[in-house]
């Protein structure tokens, strides 16, 4: 019995070595950033076996076999209908050099690089979010198109869902796309049933299924925020459905604090797009809605940024980088995960050394202790290079907006980690109007009034336990 005891020993050490073998050589053969491909490596060897399985589960960028070949055959009608509904803004836009990197990046990949719209407002309070959103689905006429990572019941969002069963009831076309992951408290309500049963599509986004975690990556998460009504006005920015007064009071972190754009024309239409993709990607169902035969005259002018597997993975974390690089006086962002990758990181550091003052402001506290941690290890590299860091005492500051040179804004649901910038489904809009920026300066001063600045000096005293843990997620990093 020892002898084929010890024979299956052998066997076992074999098949594992084997096994690590393949998925190491695997993980370099994907090619990803060294920061990646380093981080994975350490987990498969400190975590003998789990960590293999853990990598086959969630290190490659696997989107599925149908949606893959769904978002596939996606591109090109996308691009059509793109080049058919918009006509290519010739003349310059506002912000010079600055601006003109983010256009030609858009035209490159997308087809056009600024659309129009009339009017824009931004929204930077719950109640004033909720109100203007149940005011437009009660006044909706054809359809309302909405996604969102997380819908958690409770408060102003029941009174956004009652507001949707009722136009529902009128004749409405009200079509769901909700994150599975990030909203299993609406899953297990007795929403969904109301919604349905009301005559509402409900889609689950991405659905997670642990048995079919190595044939897909099971952590892709749909991150957008999105509302379109009627096809001609839509909100985006930060918050997801989830009225603070009741989400996550548990973490004792304070309400979350967040935006929204409100905007009208060619822009709203822009933006449906981008619903249209992801319901076909999720669906099958083609939504591309025809050109306007005579769309209104705008003068006003911003650009969409969707990322996403299919969609130009890489593409918002390319705009962040040139916007980096042209900023030439200041960058203000405002994050609550500042987890950047390799690339904007040297990038923010380099910008603070030629002199342009570069500002980061995160929450005081974080509902992620990990994602906290890693956060604060970038802290002391990025104030050595001469770099501002403020800590948010108003809540959990969720907004993700930045500014370069009181000229470009870049408003959305990108936060700054590499889970936005390389995995989640993403949206991003760039604002060039001068209005536009002013509205965003004005909401960054504000945060900033309500932070406190974080000195070098400072932040050198914390105790050397903190340094190894922050050191410990730093090598985790580009997972979080």
């Amino acid at each position: 019995m020892s002898y084929i005891e010890h024979i299956i020993g052998i066997a076992l050490a074999v098949l594992y070595w084997l096994f690590t073998a393949v998925v190491t050589f695997r993980v370099i053969g994907r090619r990803n950033p060294v920061s990646v491909t380093l981080s994975w490596l350490l987990v498969i060897y400190i975590l003998p076996l789990v960590g293999a399985i853990l990598y086959l589960m969630l290190g490659e960028l696997n989107l599925g076999r149908q949606r893959a070949r769904r978002a596939e055959a996606m591109v090109e009608p996308f691009l059509q209908s793109i080049a058919e509904d918009f006509r290519t803004v010739n003349a310059p836009l506002p912000g010079g050099s600055l601006v003109q990197g983010i256009r030609q990046l858009i035209e490159t990949r997308l087809g056009i690089g600024a659309l129009g719209y009339q009017q824009m407002e931004l929204l930077d309070t719950p109640q004033t979010i909720f109100s203007r959103l149940c005011k437009d689905v009660a006044n909706a006429e054809q359809s309302i198109h909405l996604e969102t990572y997380i819908w958690y019941p409770g408060g102003r969002v029941d009174e956004l869902g009652e507001a949707l069963i009722l136009a529902s009831t009128r004749g409405v076309k009200v079509s769901l796309l909700i994150d599975h992951a990030g909203s299993r408290p609406f899953f297990r309500s007795s929403w969904r049933k109301r919604f349905i049963d009301a005559g509402i599509e409900v889609v689950p986004a991405l659905p997670v299924r642990p048995w079919r975690a190595l044939a897909q990556r099971i952590d892709l998460r749909l991150h957008r925020k999105l509302i379109v009504i009627d096809g001609h006005l839509a909100y985006t920015g930060s918050m997801n459905m989830a009225d603070p007064s009741y989400f996550k009071r548990e973490a004792k972190v304070g309400e979350w604090v967040d935006i929204m754009l409100r905007l009208d024309g060619p822009a709203a239409r822009g933006l449906d797009k981008v619903f249209a993709w992801d319901w076909e990607v999720e669906t099958g169902v083609r939504r591309l809605t025809p050109a306007l035969p005579s769309p209104p005259n705008c003068y006003k002018w911003l650009s969409i940024l969707p990322s996403g597997p299919g969609m130009g993975e890489d593409l918002i974390s390319q705009a962040v980088l040139s916007s980096i690089y042209r900023a030439n006086d200041s960058i203000v962002i405002s994050t609550p995960y500042f987890v950047p990758s390799e690339a904007i990181f040297d990038a923010l550091c380099q910008a603070a050394r030629r002199g342009v003052r570069v500002k980061v402001l995160v929450p005081e506290r974080n509902d992620s202790h990990l994602v906290g941690w890693a956060s604060r290890a970038y802290y002391e590299r990025f104030l050595q290079a001469g770099g501002e860091i403020y800590l948010f005492r108003g809540g959990l500051l969720h907004t993700k907006a930045m500014l370069m040179d009181d000229q470009l804004a870049l408003v959305g649901s990108v936060n700054l980690d590499i889970r936005s910038l390389q995995l989640n489904f993403e949206l991003t809009v760039t604002l060039f109007s001068p209005e536009g920026c002013a509205a965003i300066k004005r909401l960054l001063e504000g945060y900033l009034a309500d932070s406190q600045s974080l000195e070098l000096e400072q932040w050198q005293t914390r105790s050397r336990a903190a340094r190894v843990v922050e050191r410990m997620m730093f090598f985790l990093s580009p997972l979080l």
